[in-house]
């Protein structure tokens, strides 16, 4: 299986891929149950949450396009303000009076020293448990070595977790809100 960097020309069957992957995540379907908003609100907020990578040269993708990895690297960030819009106007109820306390936790576990972020990566539903996780996760972690640099993740989906861990990184806590699931903040230490 082939990891490329992904092109500016690959951003929309990237972004397709991380809204089919993340159709079965709990915290992602528990902000956006309603299939119809799901589907309206996951693009934007996939481009908003890590499309920066792909200014960077850090969106990674599978050469058949069944996984991608969005790492931004030390120094860029999140588009903030549309999280925030996309979230404020998708969500409903309950769900959008927890989203504050989850963006707050989020917050207060992210690094504040020079760090690679991983705000998002995903596989086909059904080609996942085949080894495309860990392949687009081997590719990224080569720049972030390289750097040797700390790296960051929340893993929103508890089946992720045995992924990340080997591939060096450790749970340093929990954010939780109100109903909301339980969302791992991750970190791996530079090698």
């Amino acid at each position: 299986m082939k990891v490329i960097t992904a092109l500016a020309t690959d951003l929309h069957r990237t972004i397709d891929i991380l809204t089919l992957a993340f159709s079965v995540d709990p915290m992602a379907r528990w902000s956006l149950p309603d299939p119809a908003k799901y589907l309206a609100a996951f693009p934007g907020i996939t481009k908003a949450f890590g499309g920066n990578a792909f200014g960077k040269g850090t969106a990674y993708i599978t050469e058949n396009f069944t996984g991608a990895a969005l790492w931004l690297p030390p120094g860029t960030k999140s588009d903030e303000t549309t999280l925030t819009r996309l979230f404020t106007e998708y969500t409903d109820g309950q769900v959008k009076a927890d989203m504050p306390g989850i963006m707050e936790q989020m917050e207060k576990f992210h690094p504040t020293e020079p760090h690679w972020y991983l705000p998002m990566i995903g596989v086909d539903p059904v080609q996942q448990g085949t080894g495309i996780g860990s392949a687009l996760m081997t590719e990224a972690l080569k720049a972030v070595d390289r750097d040797g640099t700390i790296a960051y993740l929340e893993s929103s989906n508890p089946r992720n977790l045995s992924l990340y861990q080997r591939h060096g990184f450790e749970v340093i806590g929990e954010i939780q809100s109100g109903s909301s699931p339980i969302v791992h903040p991750m970190i791996r230490k530079p090698r």
